[in-house]
């Protein structure tokens, strides 16, 4: 259970999302919820890219109890960035242009009702996701140690789509900039190929999903094997080079019969090896977040993070 810790770091993002002003009074409200149930928190708004990371590195050093993030999938992408390897667990308060997290989790998108729940939930250590630069790659935006994540990874169109998204528009609008680029991105994109290395095989494909959770984005559910609590990335691609055929997708992507279409395949396993095949650029997210270009390694790294996960949650 989370009983004993007495003390904890509120991360928030001041910009993340709409209703920013109600989103604060609600921080505040939660700050209360917390300090009644023996929990003293302090809070750490970030101040730009990175800042969230490097609030999470100094609770590491100074042993805070715990630390919350109140934000979407970037925020919390930096986070664990600066958690990782760590000791000190992570808890959620849902916020964001996003939240896949909150989803996997059962966490309500209610922040009073979700600081609640911290008190009483149950610490649980977890494996995370790494996406490591390959063969002297210089064309991403991580460090050669890599950029972990938590929920989902990949390459093909929703690289080029996180990688191209307006950031202005995404202030303003929220995951409608997503969608916007994804119709820009349908209609341009040219569906390069990979070469995808694991297990001694290797597959070609024009996209492919790593997913440590059921949730992708929005209402989509792609790798609905995959699971939080297992030391394994579930792995979905298409091979098809198709537009037509990636629209045909969508519906079935809707209804959940993505696994029926034809050129979609999956599994499991604990690393990939991602390739570009020619000298077409293929870009790749972790996280919702933008990270580059192909050559890269996606890598389950075991034990590497605890969170606190509402007590009525079944693993």
């Amino acid at each position: 259970m989370a009983h004993g810790i007495t003390d904890a770091l509120l991360i928030y993002n001041p910009t993340s999302g709409r209703r920013r002003r109600r989103r604060f009074v609600e921080i505040e409200q939660s700050v209360r919820i917390l300090k009644e149930a023996g929990i003293e928190t302090e809070l750490a708004p970030t101040t730009g890219p990175g800042h969230a990371k490097e609030l999470a590195r100094n609770a590491v050093e100074q042993r805070r109890g715990m630390l919350i993030a109140c934000g979407g999938d970037g925020t919390i992408n930096e986070i664990i960035n600066g958690l990782a390897g760590s000791q000190v667990p992570l808890a959620l308060l849902p916020a964001g242009t996003a939240n896949i997290l909150a989803k996997e989790l059962g966490i309500p998108w209610d922040i009073p009702h979700a600081a609640r729940l911290i008190a009483d939930g149950v610490v649980r250590r977890i494996a995370i996701g790494v996406a490591i630069p390959s063969n002297g790659n210089r064309s991403t935006n991580i460090p050669h140690e890599g950029r972990y994540f938590l929920s989902v990874g990949g390459a093909g169109p929703d690289g080029a789509i996180v990688n191209g998204v307006d950031e202005g528009l995404k202030k303003r609008a929220g995951v409608v900039a997503y969608w916007v680029e994804g119709f820009r991105q349908l209609v341009s994109y040219g569906f390069p190929e990979m070469n995808i290395h694991c297990d001694g095989r290797t597959r070609r494909a024009s996209i492919i999903v790593v997913g440590r959770t059921v949730n992708y984005g929005g209402p989509f559910k792609i790798t609905t094997g995959a699971n939080l609590f297992e030391d394994y990335f579930e792995m979905v691609t298409n091979s098809t080079g198709s537009r037509f055929r990636y629209l045909a997708c969508l519906p079935a992507l809707w209804l959940g019969k993505l696994r029926n279409m034809r050129g979609i395949d999956s599994w499991k396993a604990k690393e990939i090896i991602c390739e570009p095949v020619g000298t077409g650029a293929v870009y790749a997210q972790v996280d919702g977040e933008p990270i580059g270009r192909l050559p890269l390694i996606f890598r389950i790294v075991p034990d590497a993070l605890s969170i606190v996960t509402p007590a009525a949650l079944r693993a």
